[in-house]
C-alpha cells in the first residue's frame, strides 16, 4: 500500500471521528466545543433545519460517518476511478453544505469545516494519484 493511500485512510478515520463526535452530540443534546457568537457559531449551524436529513431526526453528520467509512475501505484497495468518483461525490456535498452555512445560515461550524477540509484533502489526493497514473 502506498504512502498516499495510508494517509488517505488516516484522513478517513479522522473524518469518522469528527462525524461520530457531531452525531453523538446531536443525540445527547450537547453543543460542541466551538464559539457561539459571530460568524463562527457551531450551535447555530448544528441546530438549524439543515443539520438533519430532510424529514428525519438523523443528523447530516451520520452521513459523514458513512461517507468516511466507505472512503477508508476504498483507500485500502488498489487506487482507481472509484476513489476519484467517491471523492467528487464528497466534494459536491461539501460545496452544498458550505453554501448552506455561509449563504443561508450566515454562520460556520468549525467542526463541520474540519470534516470539509478532510474531504477536500481526500479529493486532492485522488486527483494527484489519478494524474500520476495517467502520466
Amino acid at each position: 500500500m502506498s504512502r498516499p493511500q495510508v494517509a488517505a485512510i488516516a484522513l478517513s478515520v479522522a473524518g469518522i471521528g469528527v462525524s461520530v463526535y457531531l452525531t453523538v452530540l446531536h443525540y445527547i443534546g450537547f453543543a460542541p466545543a466551538c464559539p457561539v457568537s459571530g460568524p463562527v457559531n457551531c450551535e447555530a449551524v448544528l441546530n438549524s433545519p439543515y443539520a438533519v436529513i430532510g424529514g428525519t431526526s438523523i443528523p447530516t453528520s451520520a452521513l459523514g460517518i458513512a461517507w468516511f467509512s466507505v472512503s477508508a475501505v476504498l483507500w485500502a484497495r488498489t487506487f482507481g476511478w472509484p476513489h476519484l468518483a467517491w471523492s467528487v461525490v464528497g466534494m459536491v456535498t461539501v460545496l452544498y453544505l458550505v453554501f448552506v452555512e455561509i449563504v443561508l445560515l450566515g454562520a460556520i461550524c468549525l467542526w463541520c469545516s474540519a470534516a470539509h477540509v478532510l474531504v477536500l484533502t481526500l479529493l486532492l489526493t485522488a486527483l494527484t494519484l489519478w494524474q500520476r497514473d495517467r502520466a
